[in-house]
């Protein structure tokens, strides 16, 4: 098993890189946003890899982040979600965006990626929810909003309207992103009911 791969950026394409390795060339598939993050050809690269095995091929695709493959492992993980259309999704959304979707039952935009309809986008939001865990993958974790802030006070209230605490910290996070870190309390608690709602 192949997980991380160190070396020289030796060329890309629209859908993969080839990453010289002490001169053997690795030929890794990856979204179009990690192949924005490797930098230039002939540069120094380093990307976290899943190896894909099936009856007539052995592939790798290639991360930017650990976070970004654990992702990619949960979406092959739902029926319906083959490789290229997980890669389709991560080109689609960030990693943050993809968690905030995710905890929050957005389907309408994970269907915004390639090859998504309506019906896979709700059967990978309703699959993710519980294993996709609290926003510890994202910057929407209540655990990572500072204490006493309005953040963590609205993600508060939200849990104690009934909220799990996914769903509560992605619909503060997309709050905060609406109307701006200095909200008072009242409207960013407003703002996030609105967007848990939907």
């Amino acid at each position: 098993m192949i997980a991380k791969l160190t070396g020289v950026l030796d060329s890309t394409g629209l859908d993969h890189a080839v990453i010289d390795v002490g001169g053997v060339g690795y030929l890794v598939g990856a979204s179009s946003r990690t192949l924005a993050a490797l930098g230039a050809t002939g540069g120094p690269v380093s990307v976290h890899t899943e190896m894909l095995v099936s009856d007539d091929a052995i592939r790798l695709v290639g991360f930017a982040s650990a976070q970004e493959r654990d992702w990619f492992r949960l979406l092959t993980g739902v029926q319906g979600v083959g490789g290229r259309v997980a890669l389709g999704i991560l080109s689609a959304l960030t990693v943050d965006e993809l968690h905030r979707a995710v905890a929050g039952g957005d389907k309408a935009m994970v269907g915004r990626a390639q090859g998504v309809g309506p019906k896979l986008a709700a059967r990978i939001v309703n699959e993710l929810k519980d294993r996709a865990g609290a926003p510890a993958l994202g910057p929407g974790a209540v655990a990572s909003l500072p204490a006493g802030s309005h953040a963590a006070d609205a993600a508060s209230a939200l849990q104690n309207l009934g909220f799990k605490p996914a769903e509560a910290g992605a619909a503060v996070a997309a709050a905060a992103e609406e109307v701006g870190e200095g909200a008072g309390l009242d409207l960013l608690v407003r703002t996030a009911l609105r967007k848990a709602a939907r």
